[in-house]
């Protein structure tokens, strides 16, 4: 194949959870771009419906679901209807994430539930059901998006969030597990580690340009990232690009944790 068909993703069925907005909306523009079927899923339906109307008027067909990750019946459902409407899953992009800050030495057990439940079990959920469907068409590609917090530590006042930093964790685990046990069928599982981008996750950050100095000064690039930054990273590891690539967490950070 020549590098367009590589890269093409036309004919295949992408299922993008926290689809609606921010990182996710990104990645799943960037594959509906490269031809892809999109199924759109967040706990709040009316940002995947407006994502949806952008992503038809690039010619593909788009299907927005209300989903909540922390209900393991509206996980089900979300699979259910990705079939019913496209026949298939091609490709899953588990993006959607919760994140609750709070100062570690007084961390509630109930936020830390939330956020693993969110954040770790409804992404091996998904993987679970996208891997049956996949091995019994001998191919799929499964991007986990995790986060340059799960390979470093960091200072309380830049993140005070415990839980999300260890789900994150936890995702790089899973991911590089699932890459060996799911090669036997054609399945292709890796990870995309997003530094700082400018999105309403950061807008703590962005909303002090004092603190918001702090963030940039330890980037190489000096700069948050944008909708251009992450689309890429996404297409080659949904396309047949990547189909040599199996177990590896591509950061995309700006040289972060180069730095």
């Amino acid at each position: 194949m020549n590098v367009q068909e590589l890269f093409s993703l036309k004919g295949r069925i992408a299922v993008v959870t926290g689809g609606g907005r921010g990182i996710g909306k990104f990645m799943a523009k960037g594959l509906a771009e490269a031809g892809a079927d999109i199924v759109l899923a967040s706990r709040k339906i009316d940002n995947c419906i407006t994502g949806a109307r952008e992503m038809e008027a690039l010619g593909v067909r788009a299907l927005p679901i209300q989903c909540d990750l922390e209900k393991v019946e509206d996980i089900d459902k979300l699979m259910e209807a990705t079939v019913k409407s496209f026949g298939t899953i091609d490709i899953l992009v588990n993006n959607a994430g919760l994140t609750w800050g709070a100062p570690t030495l007084q961390y509630p057990l109930d936020k830390w539930e939330k956020v693993i439940n969110v954040n770790l079990r409804a992404v091996f959920l998904l993987c679970k059901h996208a891997a049956n469907i996949m091995a019994k068409q001998k191919r799929g590609k499964i991007i986990n998006v995790t986060s340059i917090l799960s390979f470093r530590g960091v200072a309380e006042e830049m993140n005070p969030a415990l839980a999300y930093n260890a789900s994150k964790g936890a995702i790089n685990a899973l991911t590089l597990d699932l890459a060996v046990k799911l090669a036997q069928y054609n399945i292709n599982v890796n990870g995309i580690a997003p530094g700082y981008f400018d999105t309403d996750l950061i807008k703590y950050a962005t909303q002090d340009k004092e603190f918001l100095k702090k963030f940039i000064s330890k980037i190489p690039k000096a700069r948050l990232g944008v909708e251009d930054d992450i689309k890429g990273a996404a297409v080659f590891l949904a396309s047949d690009a990547s189909n040599y690539l199996t177990g590896h967490i591509l950061s995309v950070d700006g040289g972060y944790l180069a730095g």
